[in-house]
């Protein structure tokens, strides 16, 4: 079966397994997603979620405050992607925040702290099963349509993850994913609302309560991962469905796939697919008015551009023409195309309300149109942005982006991710605390118990 391979992977794998490669990705997967999610901590979205308190497991950027743990872990999640700052992976899915806040408030938790090696490993495991049941499916590859991917795969990574830091045996760590089948899936018609974080909130919740629940006895389908006729399982989420077994890790050329597939890390608060126009429409700025912040002013591109043309896969939830929220504004080519045309780059303030409302950036929405060229599909792995701009004199300037910086093609050094780190955890968190984070994180796999990491997040 399908799925019992899946959990005798989850309970053999060991820490010997992760490689460096592995130990420096997934660290900097840590590192990045607690930066989101501190930062995320200050946004109204993650207030409305603050309910009753237990003195239990810790809440970002909350001192004082601590929650059940599977309350910690959902709102740790629903701060995690609340500005839509966090990682992502190809196929498309958000990992790190359904799988590193379960982990958490599991380990606040637990009364003997793993070490920071089986955090490690158990945040790998639960990186690796959503990576496997991603590829499941050939629709997976392309931007989802149906269901936002962390409600589905998230909820079955945090419940692996979870399942291995308690050590459950192979057939609890099954039951793990099957209880966390049953708790999966949220539809895209969510997206760009205040409702989308709460996808990866109770990803990473539930799939902690199905650990929890497996690890009490709580029994579900043996078969949930198997492509079972007439009887649909994990199949459900999926109108392509092929099912590849998860081998042994100590199997000849058995590798985890964060080796060979690395991570994307946003530089800025929006969609992965802004990215791309963003850096098209900045590099037309820069040919307009030279460097951001330099004297860059947005009515000097207001005067001179009559029109505005965007090259851009299609996909519906993040076509928005005039977005009316700071949610919408985080899923429209439209406003980060016309945001970085005017000030030569989108930043955190960007979807301020005054930015959103301010009237150049108005006159330029006004001013765009879109395309969707047959050669741009509506995948991560092959899409790219382009922005045409007719100018008053009728002059046209082009700007391409096929690789922004931060895609996985062109990874961010461990110097720029260290200075979006600081900047989002520094707006909560005393200096001290920031560096006491960077210093866990940086020497994670060589902690006793991982105590000195949790004791930062407050």
């Amino acid at each position: 079966f399908i799925t019992s391979c899946f959990g005798r992977f989850i309970q053999g794998v060991q820490s010997h397994h992760l490689t460096p490669t592995l130990l420096h990705r997934s660290k900097r997967m840590v590192l990045d997603s607690l930066g989101v999610g501190l930062l995320g901590s200050t946004t109204h979205v993650f207030q409305l979620h603050m309910y009753a308190p237990a003195d239990i497991s810790s809440v970002y950027g909350r001192r004082g405050t601590k929650l059940s743990p599977t309350l910690a872990a959902f709102v740790n999640g629903v701060a995690t992607h609340s500005m839509d700052f966090d990682d992502t992976w190809h196929p498309a899915t958000h990992p790190s925040g359904a799988v590193l806040p379960a982990l958490l408030a599991l380990s606040d938790m637990l009364p003997s702290k793993p070490s920071g090696l089986d955090f490690l490993l158990a945040f790998n495991v639960g990186i690796e099963v959503q990576g496997r049941l991603m590829r499941f499916s050939n629709q997976a590859q392309n931007i989802p349509k149906r269901f936002h991917p962390p409600s589905v795969v998230g909820t079955l990574g945090s419940a692996a993850a979870c399942a291995r830091l308690l050590c459950l045996d192979h057939a609890q760590c099954s039951h793990a994913l099957a209880i966390a089948a049953s708790l999966s899936g949220a539809p895209m018609a969510n997206a760009a609302t205040q409702s989308k974080p709460l996808h990866i909130g109770n990803a990473a919740r539930l799939g902690l309560e199905a650990a929890l629940l497996a690890s009490k006895g709580l029994e579900a389908s043996r078969t949930i991962l198997d492509d079972t006729t007439g009887v649909a399982g994990f199949s459900a989420f999926y109108e392509d469905y092929a099912v590849q077994p998860l081998t042994s890790p100590d199997e000849e050329g058995t590798r985890f796939l964060l080796e060979d597939q690395d991570m994307a890390f946003k530089r800025f608060p929006a969609h992965l697919g802004m990215h791309w126009v963003a850096d098209a429409a900045a590099a037309i700025h820069k040919l307009l008015l030279g460097e951001p912040g330099v004297g860059s002013q947005g009515s000097g591109v207001v005067g001179q551009v009559q029109d505005i043309l965007l090259r851009v896969p299609r996909s519906k939830y993040i076509n928005r023409p005039f977005p009316e929220s700071e949610h919408e504004a985080r899923h429209s080519f439209q406003f980060n195309a016309c945001s970085a045309l005017l000030h030569g780059e989108v930043t955190v303030d960007s979807f301020s309300q005054e930015a959103m409302r301010h009237p150049d950036l108005l006159t330029l929405l006004g001013r765009v149109h879109v395309e969707h060229p047959n050669d741009n599909p509506a995948n991560f792995d092959r899409m790219y942005g382009e922005v045409q701009v007719t100018l008053v004199g009728g002059d046209v300037l082009k700007g391409r982006c096929d690789t922004f910086y931060g895609h996985w093609r062109n990874p961010l050094t461990n110097e720029s991710l260290l200075k979006k780190f600081c900047s989002n955890a520094g707006a909560v968190l005393p200096w001290e605390k920031v560096e006491g984070l960077i210093e866990a994180v940086d020497g994670l796999e060589t902690l006793g118990d991982c105590s000195s990491l949790l004791a930062q997040l407050q």
